[in-house]
C-alpha cells in the first residue's frame, strides 16, 4: 500500500514532529525541506549559504531551489512506496510542479493534512525552541513575519486541495499523542 501525504500548517504548528511519528507509523519517509536546508546551511555549501538568506530574514527559499531538491528527494527508492511531505509545497505554483513530479511516477496524492494553530501559541513555540536551539531564523519579529507570509502564499493552498477532496484539518495544539491520534483518525490509519 503506497500513501502519499502533505502536512500543511503554520510554522510552529508542530508537523516535523507529526511527520516523524507518522513516518514511523506508516513505514513511509518524512522528508522535511526545512531540514534539508538546515542541514545545507550547517554544512555550509552553496545552497545552504543561500539559503541562509532568505530563512534568517523569513522568507521563502526560491522556488526553483526548493522544487530541484524535492524531485530528486522524491525520486529516491525509499520514496518510491510513498512519502509524507513536510514544508512543501508552500505557493500554488509548487503544487502545479508538484502535481507534474507525481504525474510523471503514475503517482498521486492521497491526503493533505493541515494542523492548525493560534497565533500566540505558535509564536510562544517557536520562541522556546529558538531558545533551547540557538537558531538565528526564529525571533519574534521573524516568526511573525513567517506567519504574515504563511497566511498569505501557503494557506490558500488549503483550498485547492480542499476542491480535490484532499483536505484534513487536524488541530495541532495538545499533547504529542492526541494530536497524532488526531491525524491518524482523519486519514484512516
Amino acid at each position: 500500500m503506497t500513501t502519499r501525504i502533505i502536512l500543511i500548517g503554520p510554522p510552529g504548528a508542530g508537523k516535523g514532529t507529526q511527520a516523524a511519528r507518522l513516518s514511523e507509523a506508516l513505514g513511509v519517509p518524512a522528508i522535511s525541506t526545512g531540514d534539508i536546508f538546515r542541514a545545507n546551511v550547517k554544512g555550509e555549501t552553496e545552497l545552504g549559504r543561500t539559503a541562509k538568506r532568505y530563512m534568517d530574514a523569513g522568507e521563502y527559499v526560491p522556488d526553483e531551489v526548493t522544487n530541484s531538491m524535492v524531485a530528486d528527494r522524491l525520486s529516491q527508492d525509499d520514496a518510491k512506496d510513498g512519502f509524507l511531505l513536510d514544508g512543501y509545497p508552500r505557493t500554488r505554483a509548487q503544487v502545479a510542479d508538484l502535481d507534474a513530479m507525481l504525474e510523471e511516477r503514475g503517482a498521486s496524492l492521497d491526503h493533505v493534512v493541515e494542523l492548525t494553530a493560534d497565533v500566540d501559541e505558535v509564536v510562544g513555540r517557536l520562541l522556546a525552541r529558538a531558545s533551547l536551539q540557538g537558531r538565528s531564523d526564529d525571533t519574534e519579529d521573524v516568526i511573525r513575519h513567517r506567519l504574515d507570509v504563511y497566511a498569505e502564499q501557503t494557506q490558500p493552498l488549503t483550498d485547492v486541495y480542499d476542491q480535490r477532496g484532499l483536505l484534513r484539518q487536524v488541530d495541532g495544539l495538545g499533547d504529542v499523542e492526541t494530536v497524532t491520534e488526531r491525524i491518524r483518525q482523519a486519514i484512516g490509519a
